[in-house]
C-alpha cells in the first residue's frame, strides 16, 4: 500500500502509485480522510476538485458543534426540566409517562454515547430489538414519541444538526399486520378459569367484578362505597376515576353510567362491605392501608404473576448484553382484558352494539364496533353472573 502525502488541503491526501514519483502532474487519486463516530473513514475521488468539493460538504455537514454532552446525562436533565413543544404546555402527570420509555428501553444502550453520535440507523435498530424481545406496537410508538421530543429539545439546543427519530418507522408485527392495541383479545371461559384458579383469594372478587362490570381500571380504583347500590336493582354508578395518583372527572360524559349487577356479585359485594368498608367515600376496593390502589403495583404482584401461572403467557427468545439468548416470558393478560371479556359476555347474552357501548361508556357506537366486531360470535358463554365450570 502506497504511503498518502498531504495536499494543501487539510484532510485531502494524495495516493501516488507505486510507480510514480510524485513530481509533476499525474493521474494519482486523492483521498479524503475524515472521522465518522469515532472510526476513520476514507473516500477516493479522481481530482483536487472533486476532492475540495467533497471535502466542503463533509465539513458543511459537521457544522454544528461536537458536543461532548452524553446521552444518559442529557436525558437526566430534560427530564426534569421539559415544558412540552407547543402553547397548551405540559403536564406534570405525564412526566412520570415520558420518563419511563426512555428509562426502560434506551438509557441502558446509549446512556454513555455522546449524545450527536445517536443515528437514525441506531433508533432504528433500537425499535427492531425491542420488536424481537416481544415488545408491543404501543411500547415502541411511546418509545419514540419520548425520545423524538428530547432530540428535538438538543436541536433547539444547538447539540444536535436534526433530530434522527425523524422518519423511523416502527417495524411491522410478525403476524397479520394488524396493531396489537386495536385487537380486543377476550378470555375464553377455559383461560378465566384457569386465570382465577391462580390469582390470590383474596383478590377474587375484584377481577370477578371488572369481569362483570367491565369498568375501566381507573373506574374501578376510583369507585367509592357511595357508588355502590346493593339493595334492590343493585348497581354500580361510575362517577369518577383515580387516574395517576389523583382523583379526577370521567373520560368523557358518556363514561358517567350505571350498570347493573347481578344478585350473586351484589351477594358477595355486600359480604364484602360488611368486613372492609370504612365509610361512604372509602374506595371500595383500597390498599392495606385504605387508600387507592395503584395500578403498577397491583399488576406487578397480583396479575401479572396469575396470568404467567395460568399460562396466559408469551414466551420469546432475546439475546442478553453478554451475548447469550435467554428467554424472555411477557404475559397476555392486562386490566383491560377484563374489559374485553366483558363485553363478548354482552354479546353472548343477546346484547346488541347500542347497548355495549352504553355498558362500557363509549361516546362512539361505531367505536364499538369497530372494536368488538369480532367478538360477536365469539363469547366465553354464560350470563353477567361471572362465568364459572
Amino acid at each position: 500500500m502506497t504511503k498518502l502525502k498531504k495536499t494543501s488541503l487539510p484532510g485531502v491526501y494524495r495516493r501516488h502509485v507505486k510507480d510514480c514519483n510524485g513530481k509533476g502532474r499525474c493521474n494519482c487519486p486523492y483521498v479524503i480522510v475524515s472521522e465518522h463516530r469515532g472510526r476513520q473513514t476514507t473516500e477516493t475521488v479522481a481530482t483536487f476538485g472533486e476532492a475540495r468539493e467533497r471535502k466542503g460538504e463533509k465539513d458543511a455537514g459537521d457544522r454544528r458543534p461536537v458536543s461532548k454532552v452524553r446521552f444518559g446525562s442529557y436525558f437526566e436533565g430534560w427530564i426534569k426540566s421539559y415544558s412540552g413543544r407547543t402553547s397548551r404546555g405540559f403536564s406534570e402527570t405525564t412526566r412520570p409517562e415520558y420518563e419511563r420509555p426512555i428509562r426502560t428501553h434506551a438509557l441502558e444502550h446509549w446512556g454513555n454515547w455522546k449524545l450527536a453520535k445517536v443515528e437514525p440507523a441506531d433508533v432504528r435498530e433500537r425499535f427492531g430489538e425491542m420488536r424481537a424481545a416481544g415488545c408491543s406496537t404501543s411500547q415502541i410508538k411511546k418509545l419514540r414519541a419520548t425520545l423524538s421530543a428530547m432530540f428535538a429539545t438538543a436541536v433547539d439546543d444547538g447539540l444536535l444538526r436534526a433530530n434522527p427519530c425523524q422518519g423511523v418507522r416502527i417495524p411491522a408485527e410478525q403476524d397479520d399486520g394488524e396493531p396489537e392495541e386495536e385487537r380486543a383479545k377476550a378470555l375464553t371461559r377455559a383461560e378465566l378459569a384457569r386465570l382465577m384458579e391462580a390469582i390470590p383469594e383474596d383478590w377474587t372478587l375484584f377481577f370477578e367484578f371488572l369481569t362483570v362490570t367491565g369498568l375501566r381500571i381507573s373506574e374501578a380504583f376510583g369507585l367509592r362505597w357511595e357508588h355502590l347500590r346493593l339493595g334492590e336493582a343493585p348497581r354500580v354508578e361510575v362517577r369518577e376515576q383515580f387516574y395517576r395518583g389523583k382523583r379526577r372527572k370521567l373520560k368523557s360524559g358518556a363514561a358517567r353510567r350505571d350498570i347493573p349487577l347481578g344478585d350473586h356479585i351484589a351477594a358477595r359485594l355486600i359480604a364484602y362491605r360488611r368486613d372492609n368498608s370504612r365509610g361512604p367515600r372509602t374506595p371500595v376496593f383500597a390498599s392495606s392501608t385504605g387508600t387507592e390502589l395503584i395500578r403498577g403495583k397491583v399488576a406487578e404482584r397480583v396479575l401479572t404473576p396469575a396470568s404467567i401461572a395460568a399460562r396466559l403467557k408469551i414466551e420469546g427468545r432475546v439475546v442478553g448484553k453478554n451475548g447469550k439468548e435467554k428467554i424472555k416470558v411477557r404475559p397476555t393478560v392486562t386490566f383491560h382484558t377484563f374489559r374485553h371479556t366483558c363485553a363478548s359476555l354482552l354479546f353472548d347474552d343477546g346484547r346488541n352494539i347500542k347497548q355495549v357501548q352504553e355498558w362500557l361508556g363509549h361516546a362512539d357506537p361505531g367505536f364499538t364496533l369497530r372494536t368488538y366486531v369480532h367478538l360477536l360470535d365469539a363469547g366465553v358463554g354464560g350470563g353477567l353472573e361471572f362465568p364459572r365450570s
